[in-house]
C-alpha cells in the first residue's frame, strides 16, 4: 500500500506533451506582449502616431488571444497516459 502512495505522489497532473504545448502558448503570449510595448513619446507634449500602427493594434492582441487558446487546448488535451 505504501508503494502505491509513492507512485501517486511522483506523477504530474499533465503529460509531457501538455507541458510542451503550454510552453509554446506562454511563448506566443510573451511575444504578443513584447510586440505591444513601445510607441510612446519621450516628450509628453508631442503625440506619436506610432502607437496606432498595425503591430500594436492588430498583430499583438491577436497573438495574445492565440496564445490563450493554445493554453486552453493544452489544458483540455488528453494526455497519452
Amino acid at each position: 500500500m505504501k508503494e502505491k502512495n509513492q507512485n501517486n505522489q511522483n506523477e504530474f497532473l499533465f503529460g509531457k506533451r501538455n507541458y510542451i504545448i503550454m510552453l509554446i502558448g506562454i511563448v506566443v503570449i510573451a511575444v504578443g506582449f513584447i510586440l505591444m510595448a513601445g510607441g510612446g513619446s519621450d516628450d509628453p507634449n508631442v503625440f506619436n502616431e506610432e502607437i496606432y500602427n498595425f503591430r500594436r493594434i492588430r498583430l499583438a492582441p491577436t497573438l495574445v488571444l492565440i496564445g490563450l487558446a493554445i493554453e486552453i487546448y493544452a489544458i483540455m488535451a488528453k494526455s497519452k497516459k
